[in-house]
């Protein structure tokens, strides 16, 4: 995501660099992340979620053919992606390990980590189908998949090749506000999903303070976004990329308000509109995750210049005379 913001050629020696390597299998698992959560949307919408009635084969097979039509496929190419993410990410953690006397030390506990997650997210995967869709874990199956797709892009943007200006100022910390909250709205949202509380909104029972819940919290993360995008037009001397990442946030978040807006008044009824506003809504987050580690990193651009200034400044130490 951030990396296609910041076109830059390599040479031989830097694409065959451990870090480049790794970083361009971060990015792929990333897209395949975010091609997972709109596919484990659109079976859940698609009412797919239990068409494959065993786990983790389905009908008891690599391969159901006999069995395959629009949702037996939907939810065995959602397990078929799922598994192929977890393979990469065991490749990942291997390659941070295997090459971590050449890579910074953060990344192989950080690829242990997005290990971690996805382990988590199979285990929850499997107790979907086996407890028959419970709305619980269907929700925590999206938070925990948010997660990796959130821990992906932070080792990505960071591995990537980016000197700052300097002037991020307190942009970190807005991005980094912003993107919590859109965190906690996509949980909203899965939540409203999972137990069909827009259909099932009647008074003031509860799935309608979880369809209330949902709606009111677009507020805050509205707010929070748009103060990063108007902070990014007020910072003149603003990294093109920081600039570019939050226009990119800002038209997000239109098309999401937009797409939120169509699906609600809907009732949920057009598929792909309900799956293009998840989707939407992963893709902003990630890229306010983007944001905000690119902007941490300008802000150590400038304790690092402010540094060597300091150590400019140094008097130089005096000689005694006397001793030479």
């Amino acid at each position: 995501m951030a990396e296609s913001v910041l076109p830059r050629s390599l040479t031989t020696q830097e694409s065959s660099q451990p870090s480049e390597r790794i970083r361009r299998l971060v990015w792929k698992i990333a897209i395949a992340t975010l091609l997972l959560m709109a596919v484990g949307s659109a079976t859940r919408v698609m009412n797919a979620g239990l068409a494959c009635p065993d786990w983790p084969l389905c009908y008891g097979q690599l391969v159901p053919s006999k069995q395959m039509n629009l949702q037996v496929f939907l939810e065995w190419f959602h397990r078929l992606d799922a598994a192929l993410i977890g393979l990469s990410a065991i490749a990942l953690a291997a390659l941070s390990w295997w090459n971590r006397r050449s890579l910074p030390n953060w990344l192989p506990w950080a690829s242990t980590f997005a290990l971690g997650l996805i382990v988590f997210q199979g285990v929850l995967g499997g107790l979907t189908v086996t407890e028959l869709l419970r709305f619980d874990i269907v929700t925590a199956h999206l938070g925990t998949a948010l997660l990796f797709f959130t821990t992906l892009l932070v080792i990505g943007t960071a591995l990537m090749p980016y000197k700052g200006t300097g002037a991020a100022g307190k942009l970190p910390w807005l991005g980094l506000t912003a993107a919590i909250l859109i965190y906690l709205q996509s949980i909203l949202g899965g939540l409203v999903g999972s137990q069909w509380a827009l259909h099932q909104c009647f008074g003031e029972s509860q799935l309608c303070s979880v369809m209330n819940s949902h709606i009111f919290g677009v507020v805050p993360a509205t707010l929070a976004t748009v103060a990063v995008v108007f902070m990014a037009w007020r910072t003149p001397a603003l990294h093109p990329t920081l600039r570019k990442l939050a226009n990119i946030a800002g038209g997000l978040l239109i098309l999401q308000i937009l797409l939120g807006i169509a699906t609600f008044r809907l009732h949920l009824q057009v598929e792909p509109l309900t799956v293009s506003h998840q989707a939407i809504g992963a893709a902003l987050l990630g890229t306010l995750v983007s944001f905000t580690v690119l902007a941490l990193r300008d802000r150590e651009a400038l304790q690092q210049a402010d540094r060597a200034v300091f150590e400019e400044m140094k008097p130089f130490p005096q000689v005694d005379a006397t001793n030479t």
